[in-house]
C-alpha cells in the first residue's frame, strides 16, 4: 500500500493485468481510472516498461527473463513444511517465476503474493534441504 493508505499505481498495475483481460493500454487507463488513478498514456507506458509489463499474445502481462536480477530477500521457516520468504513490495513474483521455472527437488508447490513467496516443502524433503536449493538459486538471503 502506499503511504497514504491507499494501493500504488504499480501494485494497481499488476493487479489489474492479472485479474483483467487488458488488450490495450486504453483500457489498463480506463481500469485505473476507476482506482481513481489519473494519468496519461507516456506516463503508463513508461511504468509498464519499468515492471517488465509487456504484451504477450494480446493481452498485458509481466515479463520476467531469466537473467533478470533478483530482488534481495528474507527466508523464514515455518516448520514443518513451509518457507516463507519476504521481499520488496511488487517482487514476490519475480522469486516465484525462478523457483518455478527450476525444478527444485523437494517443493511440492508455490504460492507468490505483492512481497511474499510460501514454498510448499514435499513430504520426504526437509527445510533445509529445500532452503539450501532455493538459496542456490536466489543466492543467499539479505
Amino acid at each position: 500500500m502506499a503511504p497514504s493508505g491507499r494501493m500504488s499505481l504499480d501494485q494497481a498495475i499488476l493487479r489489474l493485468i492479472i485479474a483483467h483481460d487488458v488488450p490495450d493500454q486504453a483500457r489498463l487507463l480506463d481500469l485505473l481510472a476507476k482506482e481513481n488513478f489519473k494519468l496519461t498514456q507516456g506516463t503508463l507506458s513508461r511504468r509498464l516498461a519499468k515492471l517488465s509489463v509487456q504484451k504477450r499474445e494480446g493481452r498485458y502481462e509481466r515479463v520476467i527473463p531469466r537473467d533478470h536480477p533478483l530482488p534481495s530477500y528474507s527466508l523464514m521457516e515455518s516448520p514443518p513444511n513451509l518457507l516463507v520468504l519476504q521481499t520488496g513490495p511488487g517482487l514476490g513474483m519475480a522469486l516465484a517465476i525462478r523457483v518455478d521455472r527450476t525444478v527444485v527437488p523437494g517443493v511440492a508447490g508455490t504460492l507468490a503474493g505483492e512481497d511474499t513467496l510460501f514454498v510448499a516443502v514435499a513430504k520426504g524433503s526437509t527445510l533445509a534441504e529445500v532452503r539450501a536449493q532455493l538459496e542456490r538459486i536466489l543466492g543467499a538471503p539479505q
